[in-house]
């Protein structure tokens, strides 16, 4: 059987075959060739500089450089806040790929306690800018930080970075005054400059460390440096230094710091100490105090717990904050009230019976003294503080003008310049007691106010900044912690200053001063035994502040009273009366009359302050205090 020719092959055709498909295979090699060339092109010329950055990213960091903060000394240039080397554990969110498991190895490799542990994850979860570093752990010892580096590879994202730490070397004495630095929270980070801060884990958080938070924190700098695929650090490619913060130099003398503070022994209460002539704050003390380091590296709940719960109120700052009626304090300021408003003389006398009682009223408002002081002029008012003097005087004045030349002196006011957290306290008015009660002002009320009683409250540094005002014959000088800020001293005289006081007969301020110094000098004085040896001029006046309120005809008796229901002792003095080197105010609560407990630690001040002999015996001080009581008791 014959085949057909159309079965046969065709070489002809199947090369054509051949040639098309080959052709096609072609163009799309060559097409697909084209388009990965155009890619490639694209991505090396058109976006090189992206792709360049992103490399650059992956294998250079930018990491900030917190500064030094300054240090802070004393007059005499003695170290109060210092920086010490230390060892932190930090952690940066975004290159931990299992927050939960890292922070469970992390517990494990430091040992720490459950309370220690929740604090921990607390701290890994508060707010933080985008790749900065969260403050885990502060101060590591040597231990923890052996076992974070054999573990290092299995914690990416954890760093262990040197660092340096505010140490406060005097921490409960200088505790109220300087404040301290603590992590800075999640509230403070909102408002904070990110690239200032950029690096920095700490912060002022109270006194001069806040006040002057901008000069003492410095400016960040930061790093260029190479990275491996895991992160880790490989060298520096380059550096922008941060610029150290400013030293502060206070007008605070360690030395008196240190005796006031050991004079309150314990004891509530507080000390201030100014420098008329300048307005620098000498010492600043209130006790009980408390170990600051402790808010650095971040206090543990019990132990915070612990000092909130404290009756004794370590954390309050009583010189600033402490709310105390003034007692007979202000007799000195009253009496020159009378005589710029022309309602006394020096020389007029009242006869004291040992009450005052107001036209048409049966109440007795009794002098201390309750057979009274006989006849009385100013000076001896003062001297031996009589409480009937004060209340003919207040009657008189009225409260209005009482609470004009009372504000005069800075009472009811924020006295200070560089003072975090200074309360006005109250210097009562017709007004504030309508606005506060819708109440009238009563007359008895205002008889009160004239022996430092009833509404009137102060702070110890109200009443030195007072007494400093007076030694100076009215002339204004605001208190200060800061002497000089980088090496370049404060500018005098200080922004808002006010106006100084002015008499139309200088001669008054030397008879103020004759009946405070009889008050410590003279032979009826209620602080003559403060003032045996005295080698210079010293004024003073003792006040006492009730804490329990009497009826009419009660008789005050310590013994009888709960510990803190007993009457404050307070004492303001100054010295030498001539030329005044320095004013002091003592407030020592629940310690009974001003003239033992409160006249003595004043004395002991300014011993310390105006001779070259040692320190005052402290211990000597103390058995004086307790033959006075002792003595007192006896009468």
């Amino acid at each position: 059987m014959r085949k057909s020719r159309h079965n046969l092959k065709s070489p002809e055709q199947e090369l054509r075959i051949f040639r098309v498909r080959a052709l096609l295979a072609l163009v799309v090699v060559f097409s697909l060739t084209g388009l990965l060339m155009g890619r490639l092109a694209y991505l090396q010329v058109v976006q090189h500089e992206v792709y360049t950055t992103r490399s650059e990213k992956n294998r250079v960091r930018v990491e900030p450089l917190p500064p030094t903060r300054g240090l802070i000394y004393d007059r005499n240039g003695e170290l109060l806040a210092e920086n010490r080397p230390t060892y932190n554990l930090t952690l940066v969110r975004e290159r931990v790929e299992d927050l939960d498991a890292t922070l469970t190895r992390l517990v494990q490799i430091l040992e720490l306690s459950p309370e220690e542990a929740e604090a921990f994850r607390v701290r890994s979860r508060q707010r933080q800018r985008p790749f900065q570093p969260a403050l885990l752990m502060s101060d590591l010892d040597e231990g923890q930080i052996a076992r974070l580096a054999v573990n290092r590879h299995l914690l990416p994202g954890v760093e262990v970075e040197a660092q340096l730490l505010r140490y406060y070397p005097d921490a409960e004495v200088m505790a109220h005054a300087l404040g301290y630095v603590g992590r800075i929270n999640a509230e403070e980070l909102e408002r904070l400059d990110a690239g200032r801060y950029a690096g920095t884990h700490f912060i002022g958080k109270t006194g001069v460390e806040r006040f002057y938070e901008d000069a003492l924190h410095g400016e960040a700098g930061l790093r260029k440096v190479e990275t491996n695929a895991r992160g880790r650090v490989l060298r520096e490619l380059g550096r922008t230094d941060p610029l150290p913060g400013k030293d502060l130099t206070l007008t605070l003398d360690k030395e008196l710091q240190h005796l006031a503070f050991e004079l309150l022994d314990g004891r509530r209460g507080a000390i201030v100490a100014i420098e008329p002539a300048t307005g620098g704050i000498l010492a600043m003390v209130s006790a009980p105090g408390y170990d600051t380091n402790q808010f650095v590296t971040g206090i543990d709940v019990a132990s915070y717990r612990g000092l909130q719960e404290d009756l004794d109120l370590p954390l309050y700052n009583r010189a600033i904050r402490g709310h105390y009626p003034p007692g007979s304090t202000i007799k000195p300021f009253l009496a020159l009230a009378g005589l710029a408003e022309g309602v006394i003389t020096p020389d007029k006398t009242i006869y004291d019976p040992g009450y005052f009682q107001l036209p048409n009223d049966d109440r007795r408002y009794r002098n201390w003294l309750r057979w009274g002081h006989g006849r009385v002029d100013m000076e001896r008012s003062i001297a031996v503080s009589n409480n009937t003097y004060y209340y003919s005087l207040a009657h008189d004045l009225g409260i209005d003008r009482i609470h004009a030349n009372m504000t005069d002196f800075g009472f009811g006011t924020r006295v200070g310049h560089d003072i975090f957290g200074e309360s006005a306290a109250l210097m009562p008015s017709r007004d504030w007691k309508r606005e506060r009660y819708n109440q009238p002002w009563y007359p008895g009320e205002t008889l009160s106010v004239g022996i430092g009683q009833g509404y009137w409250q102060l702070t110890p540094l109200q009443l030195a900044t007072a007494t400093a005002v007076l030694a100076n014959r009215g002339h204004w000088v605001k208190p200060r912690l800061a002497r000089s800020l980088g090496g370049e001293a404060l500018p005098e005289p200080l922004p808002d200053t006010p106006e100084d006081i002015e008499l139309t007969n200088e001669g008054w301020w030397d008879r103020v001063f004759s009946g405070m110094e009889k008050v410590i000098s003279g032979h009826e004085g209620t602080a003559r035994r403060t003032g045996v040896g005295l080698e210079y001029r010293m004024g003073g006046k003792s006040g006492t502040a009730q804490v329990f309120s009497l009826g009419q005809d009660q008789k005050y008796n310590a013994d009888e009273l709960a510990e803190r229901l007993r009457d404050h002792a307070l004492f303001m003095a100054f010295a030498p009366i001539e030329e005044p080197q320095i004013a002091v105010s003592v407030i020592v609560e629940n310690a009974g009359g001003g003239s033992t407990h409160a006249a003595h630690l004043a004395r002991a001040m300014t011993d310390a302050w105006l001779l070259d002999d040692d320190e005052p015996d402290v211990e000597e001080i103390r058995e004086e205090m307790d033959e006075d009581d002792e003595r007192l008791a006896g009468n």
